[in-house]
């Protein structure tokens, strides 16, 4: 059965794009490949030498700072603190300051912050900067020797320090006459006080200003022959926790925590109800063979690849509107750059009093609401996503574009593309659509409605003037498919005839279809997938980069 919630993936949309999704997943073989037991042992042996090595030269560097402070009477101002001080000793009373929140009108104070020791460089043996990272914000810290407050130890410890340690600060605030390349916060912070937390290794997997560089860097750089260390896609995911320290990465999923976030507000203002529907379901009650199977005490059950059939029952059960925001599951072997195995729904389900129009209206204001809050309160992350990952902001209209099915087929053909009038649309067919929507209408978020009911789910309701049509519609960004949503069937007879068509056994739905003989209004709803609007939104090209730890075909850690 065809899922139309969320991330779906018609058989005609996978076929079109299989050239693309094999491009889509990056050819580190390793990642996907077995190994021989010799090979594997050959690998953790030299593993294990590496982290002894380094392990040794911590200890060393900790000697070698240990031995220069015994002759130092400021040592007591810097140091690596030992584990009984951070197992929640004592509580201070002393106030952080968050480093983006350091500005000129912190001059001449006294601050506290935390943060990553992202690079340090000394100049001569009495002055060293060390950059400090905080999510997305930097500050340059300064070490001067000065015989009071910095001595020459002091700043010989900070430049023995590993790039990732994580340290705390104490020192003031100043502004310095000219502009500071390099970080976001324009004020240096005048080190006092230099504390190591806990020490990186010396020699990280990836190293955190590769991970950050911009592909446009890149290739600027090869223009006059200088090679930049260009970090691809597994080799990033293999090292995820270092991966998503870079700026771009600490934005992208702050954005995405503010669309789950007005996602649940808008709809909240709205009258709907948050629910949690089971993600263990009985074997393939919801269809299809896509699903990730498994043993539920002996019985035969798997992972929900969908809220569907139970956010309709919670209707049915008299909760008029609700919504949920859970995990899904998809076990198709999609290759493409905007499929995973697991992602994060955003579904809705309403009572309908005359027409589905009444759950479009709520996908227009909704979206028009989110686009808006990120447009206004989220530029900062934006700014950091698009330093790296480089984007046009996404054009769309107050009233979102509605457009019928064949209305988006005649817009093709006179393009000189051909589709089946009463098929679905494939990929290049999509974005084909989305360039001439730009074109005529100027704008990147639209509706299409009145699918073939054919390629519809058999829960969908038909068109009354025209049964080979459907109450249904999808929602696009930059071309690319982002929401189903459709009227559903509540009548109970039709709707399991209407299963029975589409080759479902009946008998393994039959909780669902019985939930309809109790009563039942119309009713409509959509899903979306949470990693796949943040991907469109700021013109990513991989969902990978919208997913912490993300799940496809190949991939199951970290």
């Amino acid at each position: 059965m065809a899922l139309e919630e969320g991330n779906s993936s018609p058989a005609a949309e996978i076929q079109a794009s299989e050239a693309e999704s094999r491009a889509a997943v990056s050819t580190d073989s390793s990642d996907s490949k077995g190994v021989s037991k010799k090979q594997a042992k050959k690998e953790a042996m030299k593993a294990e030498k590496l982290r002894r090595k380094q392990e040794e030269a911590a200890a060393t560097a900790v000697a070698t700072a240990a031995k220069a402070a015994e002759a130092d009477p400021l040592a007591g101002s810097y140091g690596d603190l030992p584990m009984e001080e951070l197992q929640s000793k004592a509580v201070t009373g002393r106030k952080w300051t968050e480093v983006g929140a350091l500005d000129a009108d912190l001059a001449d104070r006294a601050v506290l912050i935390r943060g990553v020791a992202q690079t340090i460089r000394a100049v001569g043996k009495k002055i060293a900067f060390v950059v400090v990272r905080q999510f997305t914000a930097t500050v340059q810290c300064v070490l001067t020797v000065n015989e009071e407050l910095v001595s020459p130890q002091m700043v010989k410890y900070a430049t023995s320090l590993s790039r990732e340690s994580i340290i705390d600060v104490e020192g003031v605030v100043s502004v310095p006459s000219e502009q500071i390349k390099g970080t976001t916060q324009q004020v240096e912070i005048q080190v006092r006080k230099l504390y190591c937390i806990n020490r990186a290794v010396a020699s990280l997997p990836i190293n955190i200003e590769d991970a950050a560089r911009s592909e446009e860097e890149i290739k600027e750089a090869e223009k006059v022959g200088e090679k930049l260390v260009r970090v691809n896609q597994d080799t990033r995911l293999n090292n995820r926790v270092l991966d998503l320290r870079t700026p771009a990465n600490q934005a992208i999923f702050r954005l995405e925590c503010s669309i789950e976030n007005i996602f649940r507000e808008f709809l909240r203002s709205e009258d709907f109800v948050g629910i949690h529907t089971p993600k263990l379901v009985a074997g393939s009650s919801e269809g299809g063979a896509a699903v990730f199977k498994l043993d539920y005490k002996g019985q035969p059950a798997c992972l929900a690849q969908s809220p569907q059939l139970y956010k309709q029952m919670v209707i049915c059960a008299g909760f008029g509107r609700v919504f949920e925001v859970g995990p899904v599951f998809r076990a198709e072997d999609s290759f493409t750059h905007r499929h995973l195995c697991e992602f994060i729904g955003l579904d809705v389900e309403m009572e309908i009093k005359e027409h589905y129009f009444e759950v479009i209206d709520i996908v227009d204001r909704l979206f028009v609401t989110i686009f808006d809050y990120l447009n206004e309160k989220c530029k900062k992350l934006l700014d950091a996503i698009n330093k790296q990952y480089p984007f046009s902001p996404l054009k769309y209209l107050r009233k979102t574009l509605l457009l019928t099915f064949e209305e988006g087929v005649k817009m093709l053909k006179v393009a000189g593309v051909e589709v089946d009038p009463l098929g679905d649309l494939n990929t290049e067919a999509e974005r084909k659509l989305g360039r001439l929507v730009l074109e005529k209408y100027d704008t990147e978020f639209y509706v299409l409605h009145r699918y073939p009911l054919a390629v519809r789910p058999f829960y969908t309701m038909p068109c009354p003037d025209n049964p080979l049509y459907s109450n249904s519609f999808d929602v696009f960004i930059r071309g690319e498919e982002i929401i189903s949503g459709a009227q559903r069937v509540h009548i109970p007879d039709f709707l399991a005839s209407r299963a029975e068509a589409c080759g479902i056994d009946v008998s393994t739905i039959s909780a669902y279809v019985d939930s309809f003989r109790y009563g039942a209004c119309p009713h409509g709803g959509f899903g979306v997938g949470l990693e796949r609007v943040v991907m469109l939104f700021c013109g990513l090209n991989n969902i990978r980069q919208t997913s912490l730890f993300p799940r496809d075909p190949q991939r199951l850690v970290p």
